[in-house]
């Protein structure tokens, strides 16, 4: 957390420096754990003061800034991370600044609680080597039947391991995962080799359903309250998760089944054993 439904909200949010000139950078002082950030602050100043934003894009979990010389900002938010136009959940893990100049929106900032995400500035070439096909996967919101079956289909691990491979697939994380599994009425711990086209094809199309439903409800906004998007203000998908950290739940799909929590890569798993069968729903 943030997945691909957060970091896509906060991409929105922040549209408006698009055409806008950085005006400043600031590395904000804290004696909380640093924020990896580089180049050095000196040299992050050099390079990107004056430059126009000339567009806002995505890279699977981060949030990039396109700037007019080619370079590339990327806030990577990891866990706790968040790309804002408005002021802050607190100042107290207030991590970066930027002051723009000739757009709708005259400060981003970033803001990290546990200080695990990044913000880099870098050149194509480095793009290339850090985020390239070998180190990144294709967009979830791109993937076809295809590409499930050509990037997954071979593999040994279950599918819920899986799908939280970035290189094979960018953007879902353990929260998404389990709602796609569940959507698709897929067992998590079925084997990839073992999925049929028509499950695949059920899994494709419960992968754009959850995603973009999450989109449009900004997000979700989990019981620490961290996430928040562009504006500080809290996501709703939540609201519509079917199993994720409803363990003991009945559920609502079947209303029959009780969800269950199991660990898969040391990562939770919730899904609803009588409708996710691996013989598929």
């Amino acid at each position: 957390m943030p997945e691909l439904p957060e970091v896509e909200t906060m991409r929105r949010g922040v549209l408006g420096v698009e055409g806008a000139e950085i005006a400043d950078v600031h590395v904000i002082s804290t004696t909380l754990k640093p924020l990896h950030i580089s180049p050095s602050e000196r040299t992050f100043r050099k390079r990107a003061v004056g430059q126009k934003i000339a567009a806002v894009e995505r890279l699977g979990k981060r949030v990039v800034f396109r700037l007019g010389s080619a370079d590339r900002i990327i806030f990577e938010p990891r866990m706790t991370g968040l790309v804002l136009s408005a002021d802050p959940p607190n100042e107290t893990h207030l991590r970066f600044k930027m002051h723009l100049e000739g757009g709708s929106i005259p400060i981003v900032w970033y803001w990290d609680r546990r200080g695990l995400g990044s913000v880099r500035l870098v050149s194509e070439k480095q793009l290339g080597s850090l985020y390239g096909p070998d180190r990144l996967g294709p967009d979830a919101l791109e993937f076809a039947l295809e590409d499930w079956q050509d990037r997954l289909g071979s593999s040994q691990r279950e599918i819920k391991v899986a799908m939280l491979d970035q290189r094979a697939i960018a953007g879902i994380g353990n929260l998404y995962a389990s709602e796609i599994l569940h959507v698709a009425g897929v067992d998590p711990r079925k084997k990839c080799r073992a999925i049929n086209r028509s499950m695949w094809a059920s899994i494709d199309s419960a992968t754009q359903e959850v995603l973009r439903n999450a989109i449009k409800y900004e997000g979700s906004t989990l019981g620490d309250g961290t996430y928040r998007n562009a504006l500080n203000k809290e996501g709703s998908y939540q609201n519509h998760h079917r199993v994720y950290m409803k363990a003991g739940e009945t559920c609502r799909t079947c209303q029959q089944g009780v969800i269950r929590r199991i660990v898969q890569a040391q990562r939770s798993t919730f899904f609803c054993p009588a409708c996710q069968r691996k013989s598929g729903r």
